[in-house]
């Protein structure tokens, strides 16, 4: 069963990710962070197989943690979450910073436990 790590400021968005993942028999969800700050220090303490990050956060935004995570670990599976519809140089930005893919919101449950089942 792979660990997933939920990173998002929308507690609702959060727990419904977190609802999706757990009922998929294939990934549990192991915490939720509320910006990427959180998500650094818990993937370290969390040690998750996957971070779905939200881009758009205050304090730490998802592509700052994602710049971040990727230099502390070079294996990081980071899969960015966003409401940013039509901003396709953010996209483009986070898949160049080491995202392995962007999932826009809203989004159908199925097409993000695909993009979970490829990593």
């Amino acid at each position: 069963m792979k660990k997933v790590l939920i990173v998002d400021d929308s507690l609702s968005m959060a727990r419904q990710l977190e609802k999706i993942i757990n009922d998929s028999g294939d990934h549990t969800c192991v915490g939720l962070a509320r910006n990427g700050a959180e998500a650094i220090k818990m993937n370290h303490t969390e040690n998750p197989d996957i971070i779905c990050m939200d881009m758009n956060m205050p304090g730490m935004d998802g592509l700052t943690a994602l710049r971040s995570l990727v230099l502390l670990d070079k294996e990081v599976k980071v899969v960015m979450v966003t409401s940013l519809g039509g901003v396709g140089d953010k996209f483009t930005e986070a898949l160049k910073l080491g995202a392995k893919n962007v999932l826009s919101k809203p989004f159908e449950a199925e097409d993000m436990l695909r993009m979970l089942r490829e990593l």
